[in-house]
């Protein structure tokens, strides 16, 4: 299996197009010169298309992505804010974007060839709007309102627009602040990485009637700073959870039951200094973290057994890199 990993610097305005191989290592295929400073990114899972949201002229960029997995300049659309997190649905139709500093979610549907177009709804009032995340069965986002301690929930219209009369809410511990989320495959259940207390929530799906029914803390019992956690990803068979750190560069690793309902602690493992963002490879047996302060990129081999992590290498990435992401090109 081909992979390529997608890396995103805003520091110096640069995407850079890794090689992943069998045995986890990344060798550089380009560095592509971004239209501002990227930061979060998406692929469309029916396009082979990259997208990134940019600043500070606010807008989505996208590009062709070959079978190489090379990036060749298709189009951008103009955003009514400064983009924090990109979605596209399960089917490569529509792009769902939230903006933290905005506070708002938005909606926008996508070209033919998976063009991005500027956003055709945008619902306010999500202070702290800090990602947008399809569920498995592609018929609701659920957007985390940092600020607000609340996750909405959205059902989808036939147009893949948000239905907002019918939107429910999953509610945090107070001061927690949910961020990001990562589902289980068996769409059962769905995670989610609360920034400001660094605790994870196991969410159980009830189609309108979600509830959190567990809370662990993904930090060290003496763990002394300020919490600022920052990511989530599960393996693709659902065995393992990660979740990141930005104060203590520590990725935390669970162990998910056989039904997704629980999580136990495995361990930690530190990392980049800063990591802001990370992934796994789309065979679950690597995790590539970055370091938005140590300006590298890192690889970790996932023992399928236990989830524990060894480190296999570490590579420059311009500067600051903070967000990470794994294709399979076509």
């Amino acid at each position: 299996m081909k992979q390529v990993i997608y890396t995103a610097s805003p520091e110096s305005e640069e995407i850079h197009v890794w090689q992943l191989s069998e045995q986890g290592d990344l060798s550089l295929l380009q560095t592509v010169n971004a239209p501002g400073q990227p930061q979060p990114l998406a692929i469309n899972p029916r396009h082979n298309v990259l997208y990134a949201g940019v600043k500070p002229e606010f807008r989505v960029a996208a590009w062709k992505i070959d079978a190489t997995g090379t990036l060749t300049w298709l189009d951008e659309a103009a955003l009514p804010g400064s983009a924090t997190y990109l979605a596209t649905d399960r089917q490569g139709e529509a792009l769902y974007i939230g903006y933290y500093h905005d506070g708002f979610v938005s909606y926008g549907q996508l070209g033919a060839e998976g063009q991005p177009t500027s956003p055709s709804q945008v619902l306010k009032g999500l202070d702290g709007c800090h990602s947008a995340n399809i569920n498995v069965a592609n018929n609701h986002l659920y957007v985390p309102a940092l600020k607000q301690d609340r996750i909405c929930v959205y059902p989808l219209r036939d147009d893949k627009g948000l239905d907002e009369a019918k939107v429910s809410q999953i509610d945090s511990a107070a001061g927690a602040g949910p961020r990001h989320m990562a589902f289980h495959p068996q769409g059962k259940f769905a995670y989610t990485i609360n920034e400001l207390d660094s605790t994870v929530m196991v969410i159980a799906l009830g189609q309108g009637n979600d509830k959190v029914v567990q809370t662990l803390p993904t930090q060290p019992d003496d763990f002394t700073g300020t919490p600022w956690a920052a990511d989530i990803h599960l393996t693709p068979d659902g065995k393992f959870l990660y979740t990141c750190d930005r104060t203590s560069s520590l990725l935390t690793i669970f162990a998910v039951s056989a039904q997704g309902d629980a999580l136990s602690l495995v361990g930690f493992h530190p990392t980049e200094t800063q990591p802001r963002g990370f992934t796994l490879d789309k065979t679950g047996k690597f995790l590539i973290a970055t370091g938005q302060k140590s300006h590298h990129v890192a690889v970790y081999r996932i023992d399928q057994q236990s989830g524990t992590l060894t480190d296999l290498g570490r590579y420059a990435a311009g500067q600051g890199p903070m967000w990470a992401i794994a294709h399979t090109p076509e």
